[in-house]
Parts: structure tokens; C-alpha cells; sequence
């Protein structure tokens, strides 16, 4: 089993069909988040299936995406009602 690492994808997108469906992307890598930031424990492959389905859907000179991998060494700070992060037992891809 490959090792998963957590990532931060946020996104900024200027049209609401490239939203819909960078979202649709996003969501089905994600294990949590809020409107346009989401958290994603990802494989390798899966960053780059990720990151290659994004670019078939954003215009790169309106819009803006991130993914930023978390330093696992690193401590989580949260404010407000904020959860950190946790690695789940199990995912399902399908």
C-alpha cells in the first residue's frame, strides 16, 4: 500500500462551470474542508491524477489552484469551530 500524504487543495475559480466541476474533482480526493479548501490524503498517483484532471478543467490565466502538502511533522492549528485534521482508517476509491 503506498504511503498517503495530507494536502490542503484550495482553489480559485472564475467561472461557475469550471467551479462545478472543480469542485466535482476536489470532492471525490477529499476527507473533509469547507467551500473552496479541502483537505486530501493522497498517494502519489493520486496527486497526479488530481492535479492532471484540474488542469483539463481550469483556465490557467483566470483561474487558481493550490496544493499544498502539510509537513507531517508539523502541528495543526485551528481557530473557531475548526477540526484538525485526521488520517481516516480506510478509503474507498471507486
Amino acid at each position: 500500500m503506498s504511503h498517503r500524504d495530507l494536502y490542503i487543495a484550495a482553489y480559485d475559480i472564475s467561472s461557475a462551470r469550471r467551479l462545478r466541476a472543480a469542485l466535482k474533482i476536489v470532492k471525490g480526493h477529499a476527507t473533509g474542508g469547507q467551500k473552496s479548501a479541502y483537505e486530501c490524503f493522497l498517494t502519489p498517483a493520486e496527486r497526479r491524477d488530481l492535479l492532471d484532471d484540474l488542469r483539463g478543467v481550469i483556465e490557467p490565466f483566470e483561474d487558481r489552484v493550490l496544493l499544498i502538502r502539510l509537513d507531517p511533522r508539523s502541528r495543526v492549528h485551528t481557530l473557531g469551530i475548526g477540526e484538525a485534521p485526521q488520517d481516516p482508517p480506510f478509503f474507498y476509491c471507486g
